[in-house]
């Protein structure tokens, strides 16, 4: 049975502007609806918070005020919140609609997923919450239900209705808010809120990803919190044999228990991911778990066998340009610049003689001698010995160099008998100053053994700052932020006396502002000098009309008329009404008068007096009885029948 047909929601225009097609999900904060933003006619999730909060006024304020610091985040991987609003009792955010999927329903369909389909989606997970991180927020709430992944591939994450300024402590009395298999246990503790209990959620959420289960398991929820503060999450490759090392050593980092050994945020711990994805070979990213429901692809360019290739190419281009606000200060920069270290399991001994022998000594260093004889052997056997020697003698692959100091890169490659060829620098907000950024060709790839290497070298993140827009029109002051290497973020609008209208007022954060590159600037727009709406009800038409328009505004008619006590053709009602205060250009609404709505008075006279009280009710009339005479029966009525009346005025009839 389908429940939306119980919401009284659906089919409604909340705002004049937001019609609610289909309730999608009820959450413990708000229900979630498909709508149409009927003035841009445009689909969008609106999200209506329940009326039972709504009636806390603290609650809506801080709903409120969240829903905007959200909104300011701009970021690719993050779902938009384009308007918020109130009608009536009900309190909306209207946001992005993500076509597709949760990670939950891909969890639920295909269980366990391969490593490099795991990496696809935490990365864009990860950038959207180092936005949010490195802004001030924290989002306290990570799930695979709060990860949307679009028909489209790209990953979103949802849900900021538990989001929190990064230095707001949390002490929960009697409730813990989130979700309980994926809470830090600071947060059962103590309530105690930062960035690394969202750093603690995503490794929680990476475990299930390789696994398909969550690492603690109850019969209660009071089970799965008492697992969380007293056992450590166990490594995924216990449940999935075969697993690298290198995946269990990101999900101890991510879920240490201790927070002060978790990264600190969303970005180090992007860091540890692709450093991480970077020391796996292809066959160990491509790995079918045992038992999982993907299917295998021979094809190389479909490896990705539980989301679109383009999701894959969407998450790590997003990850690699995530792009962040300023931190607050130099100690914050320290903080934001500490990554979590990984031990990497040691290579594996190539196999060989011992080293002491004469035969490894020759192997080690081949003497034309030795390759002769080998030679001979391979071609007494059909094979050729350039081939073998092109093959094993002359290529090397490119060792892993990412987030290694030049130093390091150089010292790498000399031990894999490579050079470095040339170096580059260019500025980057993932990597730390100092730290190898890209490299030409990439690691893994095959190059020959004495080959060179180009590497880029990361300058850190620049530095701009927010332009003067004052006074501009929105399409100049966009421009100049663009220029600048900033976005131009949500645009709100307010009245200035000195300003002119369409120009610019100012910005969030103000002129003269440092800021990284790409981040989101928001902008005030003017409209111009308010204008107090004059009264034009009981006015002709035109009268309000010329009224109106001289006054600045747009006049619309409504199709549709109304029965009032003003004369037919006098404007009935105006929306917005008098004294409300507009803005040059602003639309107001005259519905048209039909005048007053007369019926015809029922003759009641001889008829008994209930029986003519319910015959002038049932035509529309109020009705009073005057009694002369110990009787009931009607002989006289106050407006005689056959006559006409306004409807609902009252009929007085005397009874004798």
């Amino acid at each position: 049975m389908d429940t939306t047909l119980q919401d009284p929601l659906v089919g409604q225009v909340l705002d004049e502007r937001y019609r609610i097609d289909a309730r999608i999900a009820v959450g413990g904060m708000a229900t979630v609806y498909r709508a149409v933003d009927t003035r841009l006619d445009r689909v969008l999730a609106l999200k209506v918070m329940h009326p039972a909060l709504a009636a806390d006024t603290t609650f809506v304020e801080r709903f409120i005020r969240e829903a905007k610091s959200v909104a300011r985040l701009s970021h690719p991987n993050v779902v938009g919140v384009y308007d918020q609003g109130t009608d009536g009792s009900y309190v909306y955010l209207a946001m992005e609609y993500v076509a597709g999927c949760t990670l939950r329903d891909v969890l639920r369909e295909r269980g366990a997923l391969q490593p490099r389909a795991a990496l696809d989606i935490l990365e864009p997970v990860l950038a959207a919450l180092g936005a949010a991180h490195r802004a001030g927020f924290v989002h306290r709430d990570m799930k695979p239900e709060n990860v949307l992944i679009g028909d489209d591939g790209r990953v979103k994450v949802a849900d900021f209705g538990l989001v929190r300024s990064v230095d707001t402590v949390t002490n929960t009395t009697g409730a813990v808010l989130g979700t309980v298999s994926y809470l830090a246990p600071e947060q059962i503790e103590a309530g105690t809120v930062d960035p690394r209990v969202d750093v603690y959620a995503c490794g929680v959420v990476l475990y299930e990803m390789l696994t398909g289960g969550k690492p603690h398991a109850g019969d209660s929820p009071a089970q799965v919190l008492y697992l969380h503060l007293n056992e450590d999450v166990p490594p995924p490759s216990a449940a999935v044999p075969g697993l690298p090392y290198v995946l269990d050593e990101l999900v101890a980092a991510g879920t240490a228990r201790n927070p002060e050994l978790r990264p600190p945020d969303a970005v180090a711990l992007l860091a540890d991911t692709r450093r991480a994805r970077g020391t796996l070979t292809e066959d160990q990213l491509d790995a079918v778990p045992p038992g999982a429901r993907a299917t295998e692809h021979t094809n190389t360019d479909d490896r990705t066998s539980v989301i679109p290739r383009t999701a894959a190419g969407v998450g790590t281009a997003h990850a690699r340009q995530l792009e962040l606000p300023e931190p607050a200060g130099a100690a914050e920069d320290e903080q934001l610049n500490r990554t979590s270290r990984f031990v990497m399991p040691p290579a594996p001994p190539v196999g060989r003689p011992p080293g002491g022998s004469r035969l490894a000594r020759a192997w080690h260093r081949p003497r034309r001698g030795v390759l002769l004889t080998v030679t001979a052997v391979l071609l007494a056997l059909g094979l050729g010995a350039g081939v073998w020697y092109i093959n094993s003698g002359q290529f090397t692959r490119v060792p892993p160099l990412l987030s290694k100091t030049e130093k390091q890169a150089a010292s790498a490659l000399d031990d894999a008998g490579l050079s470095v060829r040339e170096v580059d620098r260019a500025y980057s907000v993932a990597y730390d100053r100092g730290t190898v950024m890209n490299s030409a060709p990439k690691a893994g790839d095959r190059i020959r053994s004495n080959g060179r290497v180009k590497l880029t070298i990361s300058l850190g993140p620049r530095i701009v700052t927010v332009p003067n827009v004052k006074n501009e029109t929105l399409s100049e002051a966009r421009k100049e932020l663009d220029k600048s290497g900033l976005k131009p973020g949500m645009v709100k609008r307010a009245f200035s006396e000195d300003v002119p209208r369409n120009s610019v007022i100012g910005t969030e954060p103000a002129a003269g502002s440092k800021r990284k590159p790409g981040s989101a600037i928001a902008l005030t727009v003017s409209k111009g000098s308010p204008i107090e709406a004059p009264d034009v009800v009981g006015e002709s038409l035109d009268d309000a009309r010329g009224e109106l328009e001289e006054a600045g505004l747009e006049v619309k008619v409504a199709s549709q008329r109304m029965f009032s006590e003003h004369d037919e053709g006098d404007v009935a009602r105006q929306k917005p009404g008098e004294g409300t205060q507009l803005a040059t250009g602003d639309t107001v609404t005259l519905t048209v008068s039909k005048g007053q709505d007369m019926v015809e008075v029922p003759d009641v006279e001889g008829m008994q007096k209930d029986e003519a009280r319910s015959e002038l009710e049932d035509a529309g009339f109020e009705v009073k009885v005057q009694s002369w005479f110990i009787g009931e029966k009607v002989w006289d009525q106050s407006v005689a029948g056959g006559e006409e009346a306004k409807r609902g005025s009252e009929i007085t009839i005397r009874v004798r």
